[in-house]
């Protein structure tokens, strides 16, 4: 009996019909497995996973094989999106097993959820060295007969391995993927044994492996690494440093040039196959639409190019209105394929563009062939993937635009990719803290009403009703479910700290507050310091992970430790900091091996290490609350709008503004240029560095902060 029809997660749904008997995660399943005395067979994936479906299709979907899976094994499917503690556990399995990890993940388990044989997809025949997954599933039931010592053995080696890998501070494996982390110290260090400036010693790192000529950090596939950009932002923004801001506009304008752009509606593929992003996975994702408004945004402010804010205009359009739900919240991620093919949606051939237009010999066709580069040949299976030359305009023309609007009108009438409408709230948290920065930076009303509806969204239906506990997903038609996770606490409280700077509301400080006291109370490790993954009242696995190394999403304990420095700056609540330092000790060692691994952990670090520019604007002074926010000062935090009974307040009244740094306070100001002034000097704004309009006037830069 498929047990899944129920389930609210899209991706457990889809498996709904196969022939195989899955069990969802739960006790269930692994009584079953005891009471049968048989091993149980874990299958981890996500709804827009594209070779999910493949094995999906070639395997779960074949009968023979699910019989010998419903005969020999107990079958679980598991969506990662949904739990991510259960695919960080096994995960470290395959890791242990493989030296690299993905999805489909495949493990088989003791009865007790030990894992004892980990991979990846396997094809339905063996052949270039892999073996079917047949042939798995074999070798495993008569290892589980004839060899159970070896089984029990290896079960315990592995559950060892997983203890290791989760819980240790560590250095991270290769840049930009989540493999197993290996030990790691270094020399030349300050506090808790890390480097003395991590954001310096990460674009030195970022030096050696950036890609001059296309952008990005290493070679195909190649990842957008947002993270990894903003680093290289703020050093920029910081020194003035011409390499820091090279690497970060090289790889930005080579992404928007690129086929992982979406050129007529707006957003990003989840990565690209090739060094010059011209062909992407074609998956798109929430949480990259979330990391990549922040690029964007801030390298916009740092530079004024226009083509930057177009992208970032595209982005917030794709995804409030393409992933926005009619019940609230944003859809996770809209799939690669559509009509069996992948990029069928995305991809043109000149026939197609022609049928769009106005036929083979129209200007409106060759206008769009030769800008967005529309050959016979095209770029995957004979189709071509809209792209334009690194730093070439991305629009054009009367025609082009024009164009543009009917190509993406015939392309509205192809079938879509399909959409996993899951409302998950780390992601949407993330997008909804980029969304409120940029909506203060650009002063757009509709962005601004569109965060406040998001965040009051999350926060009334993301809460379980008995006690206000955050809740990992939700759907329409199954509300919330599973207890959130310390990520998803940790962008809550990102995200309310943002709207408090936007609305200028206590209601949202309060509210973050609230999310990093669950935080702190119930995810701490009070022995080794940080965040563990899963709450101290939560599901027992055989192991309780703790999360420190980004990959394509910043790690919790980043995240967390980003979150509640900023927090704990504009209360004044040295819990808040106190909790962000314990992240950084514990993460220390990698930072100072491996800082490129861990870039939401080193910008914590220097924001602690550096200190914050606090601004306070008392009183009715809209015009002061716009000085500030025209300017992008990573390292600043704003209060303004209802007083607040914290140090940033005390004692600070009438319609001015008061500008502080580490203890050190320039008088208070009621003119926009002085403020405008101060601001500069303190964030110490190279003066080449060009920067949007905004109320007030240029001043010359302070000294270096470092």
């Amino acid at each position: 009996m498929n047990r899944l029809a129920t389930e609210t997660s899209p991706y457990l749904r889809q498996h709904a019909d196969n022939p195989v008997d899955w069990f969802p995660w739960g006790t269930d399943a692994f009584a079953e497995a005891r009471a049968r005395d048989v091993p149980v067979f874990l299958s981890i994936g996500y709804a827009s996973c594209h070779w999910c479906h493949v094995m999906a299709h070639e395997s779960f979907e074949d009968p023979d094989v699910a019989g010998v899976l419903n005969a020999s094994f107990v079958s679980v499917k598991v969506d990662r999106e949904e739990r991510p503690d259960i695919d960080a556990v096994y995960m470290e399995a395959l890791l242990a097993v493989a030296g690299s990890g993905g999805w489909p993940m495949s493990a088989f388990l003791l009865p007790d959820g030990r894992p004892f044989f980990a991979g990846t997809y396997f094809p339905p025949e063996d052949g270039s060295g892999r073996p079917s997954f047949r042939t798995v599933l074999e070798a495993v039931t008569d290892l589980w007969h004839n060899h159970r010592d070896e089984v029990e053995d290896q079960a315990f080696q592995l559950a060892e391995a997983v203890r290791a890998g989760v819980r240790a501070p560590a250095a991270a494996g290769p840049l930009g993927r989540r493999d197993r982390p290996t030990r790691g110290g270094g020399a030349g260090t300050s506090g808790a044994g890390m480097a003395d400036d991590p954001v310096a010693a990460t674009v030195a790192s970022l030096d050696l492996r950036h890609d001059d000529e296309w952008g990005g950090f290493g070679g195909p596939p190649k990842f957008p690494q947002p993270l990894l950009i903003e680093v290289c932002l703020v050093h920029a923004r910081r020194t003035g440093d011409e390499r820091s801001l090279a690497m970060a506009m090289t790889t930005l304008r080579a992404l928007a040039a690129g086929g992982i752009h979406d050129h007529l509606r707006g957003g990003f593929a989840r990565y690209a196959t090739d060094r010059r992003w011209r062909v992407p996975h074609f998956e798109k994702m929430l949480y990259d639409q979330a990391a990549l408004v922040r690029a964007f945004l801030h390298a916009w402010m740092l530079t004024s190019d226009p083509d930057l804010r177009t992208v970032l205009d595209g982005i917030v359009r794709y995804t409030l209105e393409d992933l926005g739900q009619p019940g609230g919240g944003l859809a996770s991620s809209e799939d690669a394929d559509s009509e069996g093919r992948e990029g069928a949606f995305y991809t043109w051939t000149p026939t197609q563009a022609a049928e769009a237009l106005d036929g083979p010999d129209g200007d409106a066709t060759r206008a769009a062939s030769e800008f967005w580069g529309i050959t016979p040949e095209g770029d995957l299976d004979g189709a071509s993937v809209l792209h334009r030359p690194p730093g070439a305009p991305l629009t054009g023309d009367d025609r082009v635009e024009t164009a543009r609007a009917h190509l993406l009108r015939a392309r509205s009438r192809r079938a879509r990719p399909g959409l996993d409408d899951k409302v998950v709230l780390e992601w949407n948290a993330m997008f909804l803290s980029a969304l409120a920065e940029a909506a203060a930076a650009t002063g757009t009303p509709q962005w601004h009403e569109a965060a406040v509806e998001l965040g009051e969204f999350l926060w009334s239906e993301m809460r379980r009703p008995s006690d206000g506990r955050l809740l990992r997903t939700w759907q329409s038609s199954g509300g919330a479910r599973q207890p959130a996770f310390a990520a998803d606490h940790a962008w809550m409280t990102d995200c309310c700290t943002r709207l408090a700077e936007l609305t200028g509301s206590a209601v949202w400080l309060a509210r973050a507050t609230a999310c990093a006291d669950a935080l702190i109370d119930h995810f701490s490790d009070e022995e080794d310091g940080g965040f563990f993954t899963t709450p101290d009242d939560g599901e027992v696995l055989i192991v309780r992970p703790k999360d420190l190394v980004d990959g394509a999403l910043a790690s919790a304990n980043g995240a967390a430790a980003h979150a509640l420095v900023r927090l704990g700056t504009l209360t004044g609540d040295r819990r808040y900091l106190d909790a962000a330092r314990g992240v950084i000790n514990l993460v220390a060692p990698i930072v100072t091996a491996q800082p490129a691994t861990v870039p939401m952990t080193v910008l914590a670090a220097d924001l602690i290490a550096s200190g914050r520019c606090e601004v306070v604007v008392t009183g009715d002074r809209p015009d002061l609350v716009d000085v500030v926010r025209a300017r992008w000062i990573p390292d600043g935090v704003l209060a303004w709008g209802d007083p607040q009974r914290t140090p940033l307040w005390e004692g600070r009244t009438g319609d001015q503004a008061f500008v502080c740094r580490d203890g050190v306070c320039h008088l208070p100001t009621s003119e926009p240029a002085a403020l405008a002034a101060q601001l500069d000097a303190l964030a110490a704004l190279p003066a080449a560095a060009p920067r949007p309009g905004g109320t007030g006037t240029d001043s010359d830069s302070g000294a270096d902060r470092d």
